[in-house]
């Protein structure tokens, strides 16, 4: 898996009971949500964060997701911190 930390903006779909990412962009191109692999809730790291919130908690998506251009789908990692109320999306890694 490449790692990144990009910030992205990330559509929610509100269906099949519970919210869930959709469609985002990264870097300048849509991306399309086809499926969800996996979902999790993860604690701040206090190791890298010295000073910050330790009970911070973020939604880590793992999703399958195309873009528009060549529809080759990949899985990417998506990650919400909790207290952003939604807002605070990125990108943290696409599976080769």
């Amino acid at each position: 898996m490449r790692r990144y930390d990009e910030a992205i903006d990330v559509r929610v779909d509100e269906g099949e009971g519970e919210p869930r990412p959709a469609r985002f962009i990264w870097r300048r191109r849509l991306w399309r949500v086809l499926g969800v692999e996996a979902r999790w809730r993860e604690t701040a790291d206090w190791w890298s964060r010295p000073g910050g919130d330790l009970l911070a908690e973020s939604e880590v998506w793992w999703v399958v997701a195309a873009d528009g251009r060549s529809g080759t789908p990949g899985v990417f990692e998506l990650a919400c911190a909790e207290a952003s109320g939604g807002s605070g999306w990125r990108l943290r890694g696409v599976l080769d």
